[in-house]
Order: C-alpha cells, then structure tokens, then sequence
C-alpha cells in the first residue's frame, strides 16, 4: 500500500481502537458523530475511486482549469497541510445515516480499493500529471490525491478523538463532562 495511504488507514485505526459502535453514534449536538464522520471519509474514498474509473475507461485525465481560489486551496492543504476546518463537505461526501458498525467495516476495505485505483492510475499517467479534480482544490495529481486523503483523514481522526474523549459515556463517574 502507498505510504501516505497506509499512514492513512494507521491513523483512522488508531481513533477507532477499542470503540464501541454505541460509542461512534455519540456527539455534541449540531455536529457530526464520529461514525458520520467516518462514513463522510469513506464516501470520499468511493467517490474518488469512481471518478478514477471513469478516467481509466475514457483513457484520459478528467480534469478543467484551475480557478485562482482552486489554486489557492491546494496550495493551503496539499503544501501548508492544513485543512480548514468549518467547510461545508459537498452532498455527495455528507453522511446518509450509515449504522456504525457498517461503516467501520467497509471503510478500511474501501482504503485498499482507493489505493488499487489510484496505483492504475498512477501505471497509467505517472504521477505528475493532473488526472481528476477535486470538487474545491481543482485537478489534482496521483501523489496529490494520495496526500489529500491522508491530511483529510488526519484532520477528521483528531475530530474523532477529540468528540468520542468528550462523550458522556467516557467521563469518568464524579468527574464533570
């Protein structure tokens, strides 16, 4: 597996080890749970995973022009990386109500299928080439996209854990939540 996808799967392990599926659908109210937050992250895998296929059968990249703001986005996450947070995530990324336990069970699966898709991708074009654009950073490259994911997951994982140490199921009895 691709270094930056494996640091990847790591980090996402790491926030979920030891937690109950009970535990994934706890969160502060007007946010994401951790388990919406995990399927948010998996519906970007599969979504990036489709359009990849959809550029291997056409045989070429899927890509436009950057627009400054696209530009300006890329160069904040992919080379400042830092993913800012408050953005609202585009509908076809937003959790649908996928049960806890699904989620994940699919997610690490769908890691492995991102990282086959984007090695025949990278067979194909390299990996300096555009070949896909990201709906807000514009075309990205193979090693782009690789680097996406893993600053994306990092920046949820924190998310995760910052969300499932505040649950009332983790205060300690006696102690204040």
């Amino acid at each position: 597996m691709d270094p930056y996808l494996s640091r990847l799967q790591q980090v996402l392990e790491e926030a979920t080890a030891g937690v109950t599926a009970a535990d994934l659908t706890r969160g502060p109210e007007g946010k994401w749970t951790p388990a919406q937050i995990l399927e948010h992250l998996y519906l970007t895998y599969k979504s990036t995973s489709r359009g990849i296929e959809k550029c291997l059968e056409q045989g070429s990249p899927l890509i436009t022009a950057a627009t400054f703001k696209q530009k300006v986005g890329a160069f904040v996450v992919l080379t400042l990386e830092c993913i800012p947070s408050g953005r609202k995530a585009p509908e076809r990324a937003q959790p649908k109500g996928m049960p806890a336990e699904e989620v994940v069970h699919t997610i690490f699966p769908e890691i492995s299928s991102l990282d086959a898709h984007l090695s025949q991708l990278e067979h194909k074009f390299g990996t300096k080439q555009k070949v896909l654009d990201h709906p807000l950073l514009g075309p990205l490259n193979v090693n782009e996209w690789r680097k996406f994911h893993f600053l994306h997951a990092r920046h949820h994982a924190r998310q995760i854990r910052e969300r499932l140490v505040r649950s009332p199921a983790s205060v300690p009895a006696g102690a204040r939540p």
